[in-house]
C-alpha cells in the first residue's frame, strides 16, 4: 500500500510504519471522536501515519444476541465525522458486496474480514470501487495463498492493495502468528500485523471469543523486529465495556507506551 495515496494521512515522509487503529466497532459518536482524538494526538507526537478504524457493523458474531452495530448509516456518518474533524483518513470493514459502494462514500480503505477474503464478489467489489483495499488474511489460510487474493485486486484494475496478518487457527481455540510468513507476503503487497485480533481465543464454549491482551507488546515488537510495513489495533477507554471484542482490545492509556516502545525498534537498523 502506498500511504501517500491515501487522502488526508501525513507523516509519510517520518519512515515510521503506519497505524489503523480504533475501537472494534463504533458505538456511538462520543466514544468514536473521543478515542481518535487522543490517537491523533498520539501519532502527531510520534509522526506516526495514521489511518483512524472502526467497524459500521460487525457481522460475523458468535451469537444471535452479539452486538452488531448502531445502524448502517449511522455508524458511516459518525465515521466521516471523525475524518473531517481530525483531518484523518478511515478504514472499515465490509462483508457483502453491496457493502463496498455504500461504505466507499464514507472512509478511506476497506478491509476485507479474515473469514471472507475468499470471497471473490466482495474482494472485487471492494477493489472496483477505487479505494484501497486490506485484505485480512484468513486463519486457515497460507502466507503463499494471499498472492491470489491480492491477485484479485489488482487484477480488478486497483493497485493500493494491502494485506494484515492476523494468527493462524492452532486447535480449535487459540491463534498462532507465524512471522516466517511476513516477508513471504511482502512480495505481494505491504504487510500490517493486526497485534490484537491475533491474541484471540475464538471458539470459548460461552460463545463470547476470549483473548490475551498481555501479550499485545511481545506480538508488536516481534513484529516490529520483522520488520512489518503497519500495525493494526484495536483500543478502547474501557475495553471491559466495549460492546465487541472487549477481550482482546489495548486499554488507551497503555498506547502511548507502546508507541513509543515499537517507534525505538523501528528507528534500529537491523
Amino acid at each position: 500500500m502506498k500511504i501517500d495515496l491515501i487522502p488526508k494521512i501525513k507523516h509519510t515522509d517520518s519512515g515510521h510504519f503506519f497505524l489503523l487503529a480504533g475501537p472494534c466497532a463504533i458505538e456511538g459518536e462520543e466514544m468514536a471522536m473521543k478515542i481518535a482524538e487522543r490517537i491523533v494526538k498520539l501519532t502527531d507526537k510520534y509522526k506516526i501515519p495514521y489511518i483512524f478504524k472502526g467497524s459500521f457493523k460487525k457481522a460475523n458474531r458468535s451469537r444471535l444476541d452479539s452486538f452488531t452495530g448502531i445502524g448502517d448509516i449511522k455508524a458511516l456518518k459518525i465515521l466521516k465525522k471523525v475524518s473531517e474533524t481530525f483531518d484523518i483518513p478511515t478504514v472499515t470493514d465490509i462483508h457483502i458486496p453491496s457493502d463496498a459502494e455504500m461504505a466507499a462514500e464514507y472512509v478511506d480503505v476497506l478491509q476485507i474480514p479474515a473469514f471472507l477474503v475468499r470471497q471473490t464478489d466482495l474482494v472485487v467489489a471492494a477493489a472496483k470501487t477505487g479505494k484501497v483495499v486490506n485484505l485480512k488474511k484468513a486463519q486457515f489460510m497460507s502466507p503463499e495463498s494471499m498472492k491470489f487474493a491480492v491477485d484479485k485486486v489488482t487484477q480488478s484494475g486497483n493497485n493500493q492493495v494491502a494485506i494484515t496478518e492476523r494468527g493462524s487457527m492452532f486447535g480449535y481455540g487459540d491463534l498462532i502468528v507465524d512471522f516466517r510468513g511476513i516477508p513471504v507476503m511482502q512480495q505481494y503487497a505491504p504487510v500490517i500485523l493486526d497485534i490484537t485480533h491475533s491474541l484471540q481465543q475464538p471458539n470459548q464454549s460461552s460463545g463470547v471469543t476470549g483473548g490475551r491482551p498481555e501479550l499485545i507488546e511481545t506480538i508488536a515488537k516481534a513484529g516490529m523486529a520483522v520488520g512489518v510495513d503497519g500495525i493494526f489495533l484495536e483500543t478502547h477507554y474501557n475495553p471491559k465495556e466495549a460492546k465487541s471484542d472487549a477481550a482482546n482490545m489495548l486499554p488507551l492509556d497503555k498506547l502511548d507506551g507502546l508507541l513509543n516502545k515499537l517507534i525505538k525498534i523501528n528507528e534500529l537498523e537491523i
